[in-house]
């Protein structure tokens, strides 16, 4: 009998039996003498992972009472830089062991009779993470700040870990400068697409010729924007999604936060929609220790618009090539003209400055 599929039915698992066979891990691993499965769904957005929602009640084992968990597993397809689940999974314990405000990481499960696939489970925060939702919430300036202020604190706690870390071992430390190190693999990633793209490759070869001194190498997130962090009541409540995590520079997460892909339209708060890069700099600068170079974070701002153009290729070839039927992956790939237009314009601004 293959693993994943309702034996009974010969078919796809469906919601009812993931949620019946969760239920029965949660009791397996606390012990509980029963676990009343109240409340599942899948959660929206996880265009690279599959996340769902499960609130049960627990009576007696480790953890007695309501549990509210996330449970994240693979999607059918999936993008090649993204971290297996068990490598995610240390990079979240690694990070939650450091004092990042993340959800709690529970348990891993690598049997894939459970629901068809490797997941991880975590304790589900409060709060509201679609970015697009985040840069609409009204709040005055005071509660902006303080927002992107955590933000800034929070990358600055996490870029205190640097290789090596036998933790982490399987994360590959750059031999070059990060920014060369990650423009030859975007030139990669670029080939491995069977169409041209022109302002792609000029974009990578202007990066290249103006890669600045890199700042270090620390464990960077990887995909820190308005969107992965949840906000609940005018605080931080949670840094998710850690599929991209990396050593790296930096710089690279705080160019990818202030990058305009990720304002929402709120175009004129540079930081994720929500706040202004003083602020952000401010917090950073003061938690880490040295101040931040603000035209270096406008040279990663244009990498990560270059990453995310060429992201946004992988997701639209998910759809095309049969792997994964998504209108979400397909309306990515639509992105690339605004990507482009935007790294472009980006780049003069940056020259003619």
């Amino acid at each position: 009998m293959r693993p994943g599929f309702d034996h009974a039915k010969g078919g796809q698992m469906g919601p009812d039996d993931i949620q019946r066979a969760l239920t029965l891990y949660v009791r397996q691993r606390t012990g509980a003498r029963h676990v009343e499965p109240l409340a599942f769904s899948r959660l929206a957005g996880g265009a690279i992972q599959s996340n769902y929602a499960l609130s049960v009640e627990c009576a007696g084992g480790s953890r007695p009472g309501r549990l509210d968990l996330v449970v994240r597993s693979d999607s059918p397809s999936k993008v090649d830089a993204s971290l297996a689940r068990e490598q995610e999974f240390q990079v979240l314990r690694a990070a939650h062991q450091a004092g990042v405000t993340v959800p709690e990481p529970l348990w891993l499960c690598t049997d894939t009779s459970v629901i068809g696939h490797v997941f991880c489970v975590m304790a589900r925060v409060p709060g509201l993470a679609q970015g697009r939702q985040l840069v609409r919430e009204p709040r005055d300036e005071r509660e902006a700040a303080k927002i992107v202020g955590q933000l800034g604190r929070e990358l600055a706690c996490l870029h205190a870990l640097r290789p090596p870390d036998a933790r982490l071992d399987f994360l590959p430390v750059p031999q070059a400068s990060p920014a060369l190190w990650r423009i030859h693999a975007y030139r990669q990633a670029l080939d491995r697409i069977p169409e041209p793209h022109p302002v792609l490759e000029w974009s990578l070869n202007w990066l290249e010729d103006n890669a600045p001194q890199s700042a270090g190498i620390v464990l960077c997130h990887g995909d820190f924007r308005s969107g992965n962090y949840m906000v609940d009541q005018g605080n931080v409540t949670g840094i998710l999604d850690w599929e991209f995590a990396a050593w790296s520079d930096p710089y690279e997460d705080l160019g990818w936060l202030c990058a305009k892909s990720w304002r929402f339209g709120a175009n004129d708060k540079e930081v994720g929609g929500i706040g202004h890069k003083a602020d952000l700099f401010a917090a950073y600068g003061q938690a880490a220790g040295h101040p931040v170079d603000g035209d270096t974070v406008l040279y990663w701002e244009a990498m990560g618009m270059a990453r995310w153009a060429i992201i946004a290729l992988q997701q639209a070839r998910r759809h095309i090539s049969g792997g994964e039927a998504s209108l979400e992956l397909a309306l990515t790939g639509r992105l690339l003209p605004e990507i482009e237009f935007d790294l472009l314009d980006h780049i003069h601004r940056r020259e003619t400055a």
